[in-house]
């Protein structure tokens, strides 16, 4: 890799960082651009490679390239000094593609949204019933916010994309986490579309290991067929995390209406 970047390759590396929430430029390091962001704590490097034609990004947070499977290909040449990962794309577009979702990852990962919300609040009285609604209620937004940018404003498993019908569905919910850590935690939601988060909320389904959903023996075969829940459906993203919680749904949760008549 040259130290030198083509001027008309350099702007097309930079307009791919700013324009996509990277909006504080960083000194080069040898060939590479670097860039910060007034929004998110991840910093990004940016270089290319003219005669593979690769485009190439390394990250300043593991946990951030760690969840981009899928964009690219990881880098196993030498990075920049700040850098821990790197991934390449092959053209401009999945440049941008990658550079976004960096963006969004980095805002909820590792833990994010914790500290948001902590800074949040960290001047609000606790006194009262009135005053702890208000803490739960800017955590609330905290958290939907944060599965916005995680679940790139889609429907974990539907894909419906109007953010403004999705639900922020905890997992394991608000009242029954013992630390704001697990409140916040990124890996304690799904994005869902109404119906589903409420079937979700009261245990009509619940989601297993692999990402299938399961639906509770109580609903009808009518039921299932008016809310879509005949056919198979999954969430294709799950992590660890994710798994972890979902444990806790089907045995605290999921099923407790079976038993009743249907």
């Amino acid at each position: 890799m040259s130290s030198a970047l083509n001027p008309a390759v350099a702007i097309r590396l930079e307009k791919a960082a700013v324009d996509n929430g990277f909006d504080i430029e960083r000194p080069r390091v040898g060939g590479w651009l670097g860039y910060a962001s007034t929004q998110a704590p991840l910093e990004i490097w940016l270089t290319h490679f003219a005669d593979e034609t690769l485009f190439l990004v390394a990250f300043s947070r593991a946990h951030v390239a760690a969840a981009l499977e899928g964009f690219g290909t990881p880098v196993v040449s030498p990075l920049p000094e700040g850098a821990v990962a790197g991934r390449s794309v092959p053209d401009i577009p999945s440049l941008h593609s990658l550079v976004r979702r960096a963006f969004q990852l980095s805002k909820s990962l590792p833990n994010e949204l914790l500290h948001t919300f902590e800074a949040k609040v960290a001047s609000l009285p606790r006194t009262t019933e009135a005053e702890r609604w208000v803490i739960q209620r800017v955590g609330q937004d905290v958290f939907r916010e944060g599965l916005i940018d995680y679940w790139d404003g889609r429907c974990a498993v539907t894909g419906l994309s109007v953010t403004e019908l999705l639900r922020a569905s905890h997992i394991k919910p608000w009242a029954d986490c013992e630390t704001d850590a697990e409140r916040l935690d990124i890996f304690n939601g799904l994005l869902l579309a109404p119906h589903l988060d409420a079937a979700f909320d009261q245990g009509f389904i619940t989601v297993s290991d692999a990402g299938d959903v399961v639906v509770s023996n109580v609903l009808s075969d009518e039921a299932r067929r008016i809310l879509g829940l005949h056919l198979p459906l999954r969430v294709d993203k799950l992590k660890d995390g994710h798994r972890r919680y979902l444990a806790w749904h089907r045995a605290s949760v999921f099923g407790r209406h079976d038993g009743l008549p249907r």
